[in-house]
């Protein structure tokens, strides 16, 4: 029997956190996990999706960027053993990691299946029970499909069966335009698979800020994605040498694609089932375990962080769940906020920040709302990447000028995107970011020059032309 003053069930993004920050409070702690640390992101997410992004990426600047920098590849051939034996490297690295860091923290690692057999102890498939004070339940999501007909056929994968095929498919479907969809299909398209989208909304990444989602739909089409908007799946049949999608599009027309595999990317659910909620006396739903702005439970020594607490699907805001639900149980009251950076590892790549122009409108008024826009086809040193696709976009209002949100389309924009947290997150005036010195050549100088845009301020564009009485 182990006996802690925390016991953390998951240790993914939400659950390796919390235990670590339990640790540095003077706590006890043990980490209940099945599989391997990391969850999720370290083995089947984030980190392998990006690292085969990456690959992606070289695959793109082989084709066509080294040629406009003067660097001539004469063949360029796609070695997926290698892609694969490179990403599986970078994830056992992560998850070797994260054990160091639970043992350098003192923290025990309970391996297993756990589950509450009452509202202080979690037993384990292997027999071992796990007596607490408090706990933090850090269980994640997993993916869904939906329901239609031969959707569990055998070329039919989810992204961690995508992430583990041998071969490159000459031919993928994605089903579902939402973030993983884009980014495997982005992917994929650069590794030499036909790609195709089916997406039962109208557009792709359909939350997103208007201008982001049309630059994606725009660039995906000049890579001759196909991209079937408004369409809903009706069947998966299986063919001679593939898999045929059946589906109806936009008009209310009976379409069909075929292809080598299918991945289902139509979202992901909370991992609620199976780890004795009821026997702990934690209330939940079958989206979420329910959860208070200090991610407690129904039952105050217990907290849900990360996926299965139903906020947002997203590790880095898992991690900082991880940490407040800690500091809770210590004693602090503080409470799961700040800005969150939405990122989308497309090529182009994706980020936001704060409100879209759309909310933004609906909440203070099209006539309080400005927006800066700055392309990075301006910049000098989008130009030296050889690629100038995309631009950076504020939105402020006009009463306090302040910052309401950033988004960004192009290369980077995962890491400028982080600028803006800040800035939001500050309750910042656009024009504290106009004013700012920003590091020159970089592309990081597109939100200074954007919010200069929204200001009438512009440095290195020219001024709107004035209307006409």
């Amino acid at each position: 029997m182990v006996e802690v003053d925390v016991a953390v069930l998951g240790g993914g993004p939400g659950g390796y956190p919390a235990a670590i920050r339990a640790a540095q409070l003077g706590l006890s702690v043990a980490v209940i996990e099945q599989g391997r640390l990391g969850g999720t992101c370290l083995n089947v997410g984030c980190i392998p999706t990006k690292a085969w992004v990456q690959s992606a990426h070289a695959m793109k600047d082989a084709h066509e960027t080294f040629a406009k920098l003067g660097v001539n590849v004469p063949t360029v051939e796609l070695d997926f053993a290698q892609v694969q034996k490179n990403k599986d490297e970078i994830v056992d690295r992560s998850v070797n990691g994260v054990g160091g860091l639970l043992k350098a923290n003192g923290i025990t690692v309970v391996a297993g299946r756990g589950q509450f057999t009452g509202a202080h102890t979690i037993t384990t498939d292997s027999d071992e029970t796990v007596t607490f004070k408090n706990a933090v339940i850090a269980t994640g999501s997993s993916p869904t499909r939906p329901p239609v007909e031969g959707i569990d056929g055998p070329r039919c994968v989810d992204s961690t069966g995508l992430l583990a095929i041998e071969a490159v498919p000459p031919r993928l479907i994605v089903l579902g335009g939402g973030v993983i969809g884009v980014e495997f299909a982005s992917v994929f398209s650069h590794f030499g698979s036909e790609v195709t989208i089916v997406e039962m909304l109208d557009h792709l990444i359909a939350t997103e800020d208007a201008e982001a989602r049309t630059e994606l739909e725009r660039a995906f089409k000049k890579r001759k994605i196909a991209q079937h908007l408004g369409a809903r799946a009706s069947r998966v049949e299986e063919a001679a040498d593939g898999v045929i999608l059946h589906f109806v599009d936009a008009s209310g027309a009976e379409q069909q694609v075929e292809g080598d595999v299918i991945l289902v990317a139509t979202g992901r659910r909370a991992n609620v089932e199976g780890i004795g909620l009821e026997a702990a006396g934690v209330a939940f739903e079958p989206t979420r375990i329910v959860a208070d702005e200090f991610r407690r439970t129904s039952v105050p020594h217990i907290y849900a962080v990360g996926d299965v607490a139903g906020y947002w699907q997203l590790a880095h805001t898992a991690f900082r769940e991880g940490e407040v639900a800690a500091d809770n149980i210590a004693g602090h009251a503080i409470a799961v906020s700040g800005a969150v950076p939405r990122c989308i590892y497309t090529d182009p790549e994706i980020a936001a920040v704060g409100l879209t122009e759309q909310e933004a409108i609906d909440q203070f008024g099209k006539d309080r709302i400005r927006i800066g826009k700055f392309p990075f086809s301006a910049l000098a040193r989008a130009a030296m990447f050889a690629d100038r696709t995309g631009f950076v976009k504020t939105i402020h209002e006009t009463t306090l000028d302040e910052l309401l949100g950033v988004v960004v389309v192009g290369m980077s924009a995962t890491e400028i995107i982080n600028a803006g947290v800040v800035g939001i997150d500050s309750e910042a005036r656009v024009d504290t970011i106009g004013d700012s010195i920003t590091a020159h050549p970089t592309l990081a100088e597109a939100l200074k020059e954007a919010a200069l845009m929204g200001l009438d301020r512009p440095l290195h564009w020219p001024p709107a032309k004035k209307k006409a009485a």
